[in-house]
């Protein structure tokens, strides 16, 4: 921004920005097919499992517990890679329902955005995110949660490009 303020007639982020927009958006947004952790936030603690169904969209089911709530969440989330396959961004909607001890039983609307990012020869994934929700039959008729998640990869992601089958014999396969 600073660049294009002091020389208005080219407009250097704009450049930059197209320059980068082929490294920023990566054919393979996530490098695992299945992954599952424990998720933490906005008063709560449970279980996150996510699951490859289609080319960069995962399934994601959630299990949270608070202190006077239970709920179960599933969301369908897009995935799209940040300057390379381990570091992404997503976004996503979906439904919950659960049981609060004083309101009974409620459901309800969710969206999702976050980032996530693979770290480098290892089986982890950490996750951030921010889930607003619309609540029915609930003393809360929304909610602005955001949450950290931290995944194992169970499945990764078969390698594909330019180098696949290359070092196969040295393996073994």
């Amino acid at each position: 921004m600073a660049l294009f303020i002091i020389s208005p007639r080219l407009p250097y982020g704009l450049v930059c920005g197209l320059l980068l927009f082929p490294i920023a958006q990566p054919a393979a947004a996530q490098k695992y097919r299945t992954a599952a952790g424990l998720r933490s936030g906005g008063g709560s603690y449970g279980l996150t499992v996510q699951q490859l169904v289609l080319p960069k969209t995962t399934i994601e089911g959630l299990g949270m517990l608070a202190e006077r709530e239970r709920s179960a969440t599933l969301l369908a989330e897009r995935h799209f890679g940040i300057l390379g396959p381990s570091l992404n961004y997503y976004f996503g909607a979906g439904g919950h329902f659960g049981t609060h001890k004083d309101d009974g039983n409620f459901w309800g609307f969710d969206g999702m955005i976050g980032a996530e990012y693979k770290i480098p020869f290892a089986r982890i994934v950490l996750a951030f995110d921010f889930k607003p929700t619309i609540e029915f039959h609930s003393a809360d008729w929304n909610r602005f949660p955001t949450a950290f998640s931290v995944r194992y990869i169970i499945l990764k992601q078969k390698n594909t490009g330019i180098f696949q089958g290359v070092f196969d014999k040295i393996k073994g396969k």
